[in-house]
């Protein structure tokens, strides 16, 4: 089962790639490079179906530079009222828990967008870690898009992210963005993430969805304020167990969350 799925994952990508080969490359390079600033402030921090904060709010800010479809993306995590699950020292009280760099490219052309990339993950109270993906998202009805991601280092694995997205205009400057995801896990090695049913074998199988909502408001040519909400939930029994036994809480498997990000771009 687990490597049929990554079979059809692995085929489905290929497709796109080579119908984007296919295509002329429409690319419409930046003159000059960009850069947006944001932070963004949630009621909890849930990351691949796992809360990694429990009654607390989190400040996410984050930076992205961008040349000519390069970008470098620094963005991390403070928790203002850090759960001692996860706390290494200071439990409940502020605490910076994660910082993650990306470098990515994308390329454009006329049926899809590209992209791969490396993250490292620098986590407090866990070991490092680094993933690299690729990813393609066709510009049709849906906007559907797959990402694999592989976590080659402390945590060695496969994720792969399928999802649809769309935009729902309200007024004329104002639209609804709608998405959903469902990720797929592929644990390489029962010592990283067991079975919850076998213990001598990997955790695999669909983990976990996804729903979203979001508004952008500009405020300036350069400001925008975008509240948003989402629900997180298991996709079988199997991912709620493991979602459960992983996340602050200790009981729960889905989630709902929201907040609101305040956007600075030039």
């Amino acid at each position: 089962m687990r490597k049929s799925i990554l079979n059809i994952g692995g085929m489905a990508l290929t497709a796109i790639l080579c119908s984007g080969i296919a295509a002329s490359s429409v690319r419409a390079e930046e003159d000059k490079p960009t850069a947006n600033l944001s932070v963004a402030a949630l009621s909890k921090y849930v990351w691949r179906g796992y809360e990694y904060s429990k009654d607390s709010i989190v400040l996410q800010p984050s930076m992205t530079v961008a040349y000519k479809g390069f970008s470098m993306n620094l963005w991390g995590n403070l928790d203002t009222d850090h759960h001692e699950t996860f706390a290494t020292s200071d439990a409940d009280s502020s605490s910076w828990t994660e910082t993650d760099l990306t470098l990515s490219y994308t390329l454009n052309t006329s049926l899809v967008d590209y992209g791969l990339g490396y993250i490292y993950y620098a986590l407090d109270g866990f070991d490092d870690t680094q993933e690299v993906y690729v990813s393609a998202t066709l510009k049709t009805l849906l906007s559907p898009s797959l990402t694999i991601y592989r976590d080659y280092d402390f945590y060695p694995g496969w994720y792969i992210s399928a999802g649809v997205s769309h935009s729902l205009p309200i007024t004329d400057t104002l639209s609804l963005a709608l998405g959903a995801k469902v990720g797929y896990y592929d644990i390489d090695d029962e010592a990283t993430l067991a079975d919850p049913n076998d213990h001598h074998d990997a955790y695999s199988g669909f983990h976990d969805g996804s729903l979203s909502a979001s508004m952008t408001f500009p405020v300036t040519d350069f400001l925008s304020v975008t509240p948003s909400i989402a629900y997180s939930f298991p996709l079988d029994s199997d991912a709620e167990d493991v979602i459960e036994a992983l996340s602050a809480n200790g009981k729960d498997s889905d989630f709902v969350y929201g907040g609101v990000t305040l956007s600075m771009s030039f």
